[in-house]
């Protein structure tokens, strides 16, 4: 965002009703843009839904088997993308000296649409929310690994010349044909979502978009997937494959003596057993601090804990940007659901 852009004050208080445009595939969504706040989460990401078709009519229930099924939690998520969106695209619009083209970047685009847990209803993911954003983005890159939710995603884009979709890793995609899009010379910023399906983002790829310096980030941190896969109270109960997985995302092995002390106990014989010494907040703050420190990302605001019905945090939403501005405007929204 630029230092010339108007002052965050002036549209803080309209994003929490951010205007949506009715511009191509999606319009006659209406009623379905609608988010509400749940109480009672259920644990999971999401799955594919088809239990919720017969409600509906013939095609309304074909449609509905091909998409995954959501908790609140990720519509609370999806609420927070369109009002950050909406400030965000208004910013950038307004920029004029130097005019600076904005650009969305959906890294685990999904299909385009999930069917709500809550009210079994179609409800739009976060690549309809961006091309429904007013004022639009200028250029819009959704990419994901599955051929069926590509498909989809082809099909929300229609025929709009500044929407590309990618059919492959996203690692590799972003980093080779999607971040030269959006370098600082060519006055070219971005909003980058990474919402990965468990471990499966990069560290090398989260560095690259810090180097750019140009782009913003909202970011799953999948700590009920790691403590399922890779950070087991006893490290001998971690598979290799999830061993490097967690290296991977984390960027090198620290987290291992970060997560993991020797036991401080009187053993007769052989080693003292190792095991896990740290609590979620520990986990997500030394990310928060590889954020901060290693990336060099300079506003890293405290995460939103999303929980499920027992309490449990599914996960972290991370944001991350290099403008102060941001920090405050997602601060504010963040705000609003910590105290709901």
């Amino acid at each position: 965002m630029s230092q010339n852009a108007p002052a965050f004050g002036q549209f803080i208080a309209r994003i929490g009703q951010p205007k949506l445009s009715n511009r191509g595939p999606g319009h006659s969504l209406g009623q379905a843009m609608a988010v509400h706040w749940c109480v009672q989460w259920s644990p999971g990401r999401g799955r594919a839904c088809s239990r919720v078709g017969s409600q509906m009519g013939n095609r309304a229930s074909q449609d509905v088997e091909l998409y995954e099924e959501i908790g609140p939690w990720t519509e609370v998520k999806l609420d927070i993308i369109r009002k950050y969106a909406h400030a965000y695209s208004t910013i950038l619009s307004a920029q004029e000296r130097p005019p600076l083209a904005h650009v969305y970047v959906d890294a685990f685009a999904g299909a385009g649409r999930y069917v709500s847990r809550r009210s079994g209803e179609l409800v739009p993911g976060s690549p309809r929310i961006a091309l429904l954003t007013d004022p639009p983005f200028q250029e819009y890159h959704f990419i994901d690994i599955d051929q069926v939710k590509v498909r989809l995603l082809e099909e929300i884009a229609g025929k709009r010349p500044n929407v590309t979709v990618y059919h492959g890793d996203c690692n590799k995609i972003l980093i080779e044909r999607v971040l030269p899009r959006i370098r600082y010379e060519d006055y070219r910023r971005g909003l980058c979502i990474l919402d990965p399906y468990g471990l499966h983002l990069e560290w090398r790829t989260v560095q690259a978009i810090a180097k750019m310096r140009t782009i913003e980030v909202f970011l799953n941190f999948p700590i009920m997937d790691m403590n399922r896969n890779a950070l087991r109270k006893d490290p001998n109960d971690v598979a290799p494959d999830q061993a490097r997985r967690m290296t991977t995302f984390w960027g090198d092995d620290s987290w291992r003596s970060l997560f993991y002390q020797k036991e401080p106990q009187l053993v007769l014989w052989g080693d003292q057993p190792t095991r896990k010494t740290v609590t979620n907040d520990d986990v997500v703050g030394a990310y928060l601090e590889r954020l901060r420190k290693v990336a060099g990302f300079s506003y890293v605001p405290q995460p939103l804990a999303m929980r499920n019905s027992t309490s449990a945090v599914v996960y972290y939403l991370i944001f991350a940007s290099h403008k102060a501005v941001a920090g405050d405007i997602v601060e504010q929204i963040f705000a609003k659901y910590r105290e709901g």
